[in-house]
């Protein structure tokens, strides 16, 4: 990306660590990059129940963990945790995107991420599932916060890691490491919609697997 000007990153509040929730590969690629050139010491945090199905969740995983083992970072996989997810999705699966099926599912996530981050001495934790333009950052900031707030010494930081030509650098990455393209936001929920949008168009339905950054110049669902 031509005339990118990385920002220096510090954490807040004087932490020495950062448990980083990520979501896949291709939404953490630029936030990894990134803390990782401001020398700031972090790990991986996979912990994502609601991806289906579980074929999309282990290339979802697979391609994360490749990406940090490239970067030297450890990674922590919270393994799949599917039942939980959908015993807690119970009575709003015909729930919208960004709606409270998603909070709901945010609050799931960072709720595990800031429960080991208190039980593994991390006072610092994020999520780059902030840095896509198809999700909303405020709502992913609240979730953030409440699960912190529940551990002392645990705070979250609701870094906007789209500003300063972030998102674009999310998709340059991502091309360049022809990253797993996935086509929807993850949940069963989310496919069902995709497919029922792509069918009133005249599109073939979603499949899982085939598409990957660099085939195309789409950008992607996440």
């Amino acid at each position: 990306m031509e005339n990118f000007v990385r920002p220096v990153l510090t954490l807040p509040d004087s932490a020495e660590r950062l448990l980083l929730h990520s979501c896949c590969a291709p939404c953490s690629g630029e936030v990894m990059e990134a803390l990782h050139a401001s020398g700031i010491d972090y790990t991986v945090f996979f912990y994502n129940p609601n991806i289906h199905p579980k074929r999309e969740y282990l290339i979802r995983k697979e391609e994360n963990i490749r990406f940090a083992e490239q970067h030297n970072v450890p990674f922590v996989d919270a393994d799949y945790d599917s039942d939980n997810w959908f015993e807690r999705a119970k009575g709003m699966e015909w729930e919208p995107e960004r709606g409270v099926r998603c909070t709901m599912c945010f609050d799931m996530r960072f709720e595990r991420t800031a429960l080991y981050a208190y039980e593994n001495n991390f006072s610092m934790i994020s999520s780059s599932l902030g840095i896509s333009r198809w999700k909303n950052m405020q709502q992913i900031n609240d979730c953030g916060i409440r699960a912190a707030s529940q551990y002392p010494g645990v705070k979250y930081w609701d870094y906007n890691w789209r500003k300063q030509g972030g998102s674009a650098r999310m998709i340059e990455i991502s091309k360049r490491e022809r990253f797993y393209q996935q086509e929807y936001c993850g949940c069963i929920y989310s496919l069902r919609d995709s497919n029922k949008h792509r069918k009133s168009h005249g599109r073939d339905i979603i499949r899982i697997g085939v598409k990957y950054y660099g085939d195309d110049d789409t950008e992607g669902a996440c």
